[in-house]
């Protein structure tokens, strides 16, 4: 069995079985991942990086969608939240 992976989704630590997607890593917190135009919580739909729904900020680099990537050790992850 793998080692867990370790991260910080908005300053708060996680780990996550490896292969883990950020979405995933995110969704286990409960946290919200973005605001719309009009202010209401988004989350994913499609979960395959169709709707851009799940668009966070990683390691300092904006509008990376949660879906459709693997975590890493260390990463730095902030939602809109």
């Amino acid at each position: 069995m793998s080692a867990p992976v370790r991260l910080q989704i908005n300053g708060h630590g996680v780990e996550v079985p490896p292969g883990t997607s950020v979405a995933a890593a995110i969704a286990r917190l409960g946290l919200p991942f973005r605001r719309s135009v009009q202010g209401h919580w988004r989350a994913p739909l499609c979960g395959i990086g169709v709707c851009f729904e799940c668009r966070v900020r990683i390691d300092g680099l904006a509008q990376q969608r949660a879906c459709m990537l693997p975590v890493r050790e260390g990463m730095q992850v902030w939602t809109d939240a």
